[in-house]
C-alpha cells in the first residue's frame, strides 16, 4: 500500500529520534516543504533548543500552526511491541514514539497547507508555523523565547491553533478552547530538631504543618465556571526527617500545585496560602513558580471556523473542554491570540506502544485545511 502525503511525512518525523531538547533534523525536513511553498524560514535557536518561525505573507491576520518536533523518552526498549523510532503499522495504527504526541499532527498541519495553497495561492492574511524542540522539557527555550522574540518586534499572531492531541475517543470529538493555570509552590516549614524522647526540647515542623496543610486541602477555592472546573490544590511531595525513627525533623519540605481557574489569578491563591499559614504560626519559606496562566477562547472566528472544520469531517459538534495539563498555547495566548488545541486521540501519549490510527491523521487533516479555508480563503 502507498502512504498517503500525511502519512509518508508522519513515518518520516517518527522514525528521528528527537527526544526533547534534540530535533534531529524534523525542523528542517518540514522547512524544505513549507519553503517550497514559497514560506520565510527563520531558524532560532537558544541554548540548546531548535526553534522554527515560518511564515507565508506579510499581512495581518495572521494564522498560526503550533507544535513541537521532541517527544518524551522512549522508557524500557524490551516492553515495546516495535521499535520506538521506526514507525510500524499493526492493524490500521501507526506505531511509534510521537506518532500521537505530536508527529502526526506536525503532518497533518504540513499537508493542509499544502493543500489549502494549492487552491488558494492567493489567500488572505498570513501562515505561520512555530515549531519548538522544548515542550516535552523544561519549557524555558522553546515556544516562549519565540513569541518574546515575536512581541519585541511587533509580529502579533492573531489565531493559533496547536496541534496537541486533544482528542479522547475519536479525532476530533474534543477541542480544547483553554487551559487551567498551573502554579507550584515549594513551601519548607522551620523547626528544631531534636530526640524523640525529648520532644520538649525540639519543634516538629510536621506536627505544626499539617493541620495547615489539611484546611489547604478542604478549602473550596472557588466554583468554577461553564467552562472551568473548580481550582485544585494537590500536594505532590512530602518530605522530612532523616531516616532515624528517634530523630524529630528540624524541617519539612512540601511540593503543592494549584490548576486555577480564570475565577482566580495567582496573586489571590498566593495571598490567601499565606494568611492560613501565617494563621497557624508557621515559621516557613515558599518558593513559587507561576507554570502558566489560564487561557479562554470562548468566542471569535477561530473557534468557530474549528467547530465548523471539525462538525464537516465527523457530522457533530465537538466538545469544548478545558481539562488536563498545560500546554505551550498558554505562551501564545498572552499575547492576546486566539487560541485552541485539536489533534488526534490521547489515549496512548507518553506511554509505551503509542499509536495512532491511521485514518484519523487523514482526517485531521481535513480539519486543519478546512480550518485555513474557513479563515483565509
Amino acid at each position: 500500500m502507498t502512504d498517503s502525503a500525511v502519512l509518508a511525512l508522519t513515518r518520516e518525523l517518527i522514525n528521528r529520534p528527537s527526544v526533547t531538547p534534540e530535533d534531529e533534523g524534523c525542523q528542517e525536513l518540514m522547512g524544505e516543504r513549507l519553503a517550497a511553498l514559497g514560506f520565510n524560514l527563520e531558524t532560532m535557536v537558544f541554548e540548546d533548543t531548535t526553534n522554527l518561525w515560518a511564515r507565508r505573507g506579510t499581512e495581518g491576520p495572521l494564522f498560526c500552526f503550533a507544535g513541537h518536533t521532541d517527544v518524551v523518552p522512549p522508557g524500557p526498549l524490551d516492553q515495546w511491541h516495535t521499535p520506538p523510532f521506526e514507525a510500524t503499522e499493526i492493524e490500521g495504527y501507526l506505531h511509534g514514539r510521537g506518532a500521537a504526541d505530536m508527529k502526526g499532527s506536525l503532518a497533518a498541519m504540513v499537508v493542509a497547507t499544502e493543500r489549502f495553497v494549492a487552491r488558494f495561492p492567493d489567500h488572505k492574511g498570513s501562515i505561520a508555523f512555530l515549531i519548538t524542540s522544548d515542550e516535552e522539557g523544561p519549557f524555558i527555550n522553546g515556544t516562549t523565547r519565540v513569541v518574546d522574540t515575536l512581541e519585541a518586534r511587533n509580529e502579533k499572531i492573531t489565531w493559533c491553533l496547536v496541534g496537541e492531541p486533544s482528542s479522547t475517543h475519536e479525532v476530533g470529538d474534543v477541542v480544547k478552547n483553554g487551559r487551567r493555570g498551573s502554579l507550584t509552590g515549594d513551601l519548607t516549614v522551620k523547626g528544631v530538631q531534636g530526640h524523640v524522647a525529648y520532644p520538649h526540647l525540639a519543634d516538629n515542623p510536621v506536627h505544626k504543618a499539617s493541620p495547615a496543610l489539611a484546611e489547604l486541602a478542604a478549602i473550596e477555592w472557588d466554583k468554577g465556571n461553564d467552562y472551568f472546573p473548580p481550582t485544585s490544590f494537590q500536594i505532590a511531595n512530602i518530605h522530612a526527617g532523616t531516616g532515624a525513627s528517634n530523630v524529630i525533623p528540624g524541617e519539612m519540605k512540601v511540593q503543592f500545585n494549584f490548576r486555577f481557574s480564570t475565577e482566580l489569578d495567582e496573586d489571590k491563591i498566593k495571598a490567601r496560602v499565606h494568611s492560613i499559614l501565617d494563621a497557624h504560626g508557621l515559621d516557613y519559606h515558599i518558593d513559587w513558580l507561576l507554570n502558566g496562566k489560564p487561557f479562554l477562547t470562548d468566542t471569535g472566528d477561530l473557534l468557530t471556523a474549528t467547530v465548523g472544520a471539525v462538525q464537516a469531517v465527523r457530522h457533530q459538534e465537538p466538545a469544548l473542554l478545558t481539562t488536563g495539563g498545560t500546554s505551550d498555547g498558554r505562551f501564545i495566548a498572552q499575547t492576546g491570540a486566539q487560541v485552541i488545541e485539536l489533534g488526534p486521540v490521547n489515549a496512548t501519549i507518553h506511554k509505551l506502544n503509542e499509536c495512532v490510527k491511521m485514518a484519523d491523521l487523514e482526517q485531521l487533516t481535513d480539519m486543519y485545511e478546512g480550518i485555513l479555508e474557513r479563515l483565509l480563503a
